[in-house]
């Protein structure tokens, strides 16, 4: 059945909430300690958060570009950034825990995803030097390969009952799955789960909803689109902004969808509101996302290669 909305009679309308006009916004995650929404907008190094009880939205961070990044367990921010720096970002101090990958100095991380254990699956972009890649990075700090070749890696998620894992590279207009070992964190069997007609953009950030299906941010496709288990779209929301990058559930219950856009430093090509952050409430549940519980040696600071233990 050709796509539909969940709530055909009345589609849901996105509400703006704050209008940064970023670059790249992305990676909107929802603090549930704070009970604050966190996002990004990558090239220009700024991070952002909003209070849906009071409405207050403020710009807090300022430096390096941050592709993506997780809560991690005590409340603070693992940040990842360009050239495969990862930080640690907690009561405004930032403290680099791995300098740099070699290999990715001309590159940055463009999403990132806890995992049930807490793990990060982290993935880069491709660069004037080379593809990106996907890593993991373990509980005890060291940071592994699991995929290379990629061309964007994007919009990851977990299923319901934990055993499958999601995974977009942007550039092929593919979402995969995989088989997914929670004891591990192994991935395997790689099979296409979706693939987005070039006309309809590109597959960007992704999230879980509470009934297991996995929905999806359209760069350059002015929607966000809700799959049903065999890939197809079943339901779509239109963004007024042509970029969307990604979206999460966010809230007390999990019950509002937010979404970054991009384009802001173009709009007359992008739309007026891009680069803006939306809010949906949603009639459906989100499926709240994990918090990252990776502890770190504290020795010399040092550049980190693949599958080894990175330095402080």
């Amino acid at each position: 059945m050709p796509d539909k909305t969940f709530a055909e009679q009345n589609p849901p309308q996105p509400e703006l909430i704050a209008d940064y006009a970023c670059i790249t916004g992305e990676n909107p995650l929802w603090h549930p300690l704070e009970q604050r929404l966190y996002w990004t907008d990558i090239p220009a190094g700024q991070l952002y958060r909003y209070d849906p009880a009071n409405g207050k939205h403020e710009c807090f961070y300022r430096g390096r570009p941050v592709g993506g990044f997780t809560i991690q367990l005590d409340g603070a921010l693992l940040l990842f950034m360009d050239r495969g720096t990862i930080s640690l970002y907690r009561d405004g101090v930032l403290e680099e825990i791995v300098p740099e990958i070699v290999g990715e100095r001309a590159s940055r991380f463009n999403d990132v995803i806890a995992d049930p254990a807490g793990r990060v699956f982290c993935g880069t972009m491709s660069s004037p030097e080379g593809h990106g890649s996907l890593y993991r990075l373990d509980l005890d700090g060291s940071l592994h390969v699991v995929l290379r070749d990629v061309g964007c890696s994007n919009g990851m998620a977990f299923s319901r009952d934990n055993r499958l894992f999601y995974y977009t590279d942007s550039f092929a207009h593919e979402i995969y799955v995989f088989d997914y070992d929670p004891a591990d964190g192994s991935i395997a069997n790689r099979r296409i789960f979706a693939t987005i007609e070039e006309s309809q953009g590109l597959p960007d950030g992704a999230t879980m909803d509470a009934e297991g299906h996995l929905w999806s941010a359209l760069w350059e496709g002015s929607s966000i689109v809700r799959f049903d288990f065999n890939g197809a779209i079943e339901s779509r929301i239109r963004v007024p902004a042509r970029k969307v990058t990604s979206l999460t559930f966010a809230g007390p219950d999990l019950s509002d969808i937010y979404i970054t856009t991009a384009g802001g430093d173009d709009r007359p090509q992008d739309g007026p509101f891009a680069g803006a952050l939306f809010r949906i409430r949603s009639k459906i549940s989100g499926r709240a996302e994990f918090f990252s519980r990776v502890a770190f040696p504290h020795q010399e600071s040092a550049p980190h290669s693949e599958s080894q233990k990175p330095m402080s």
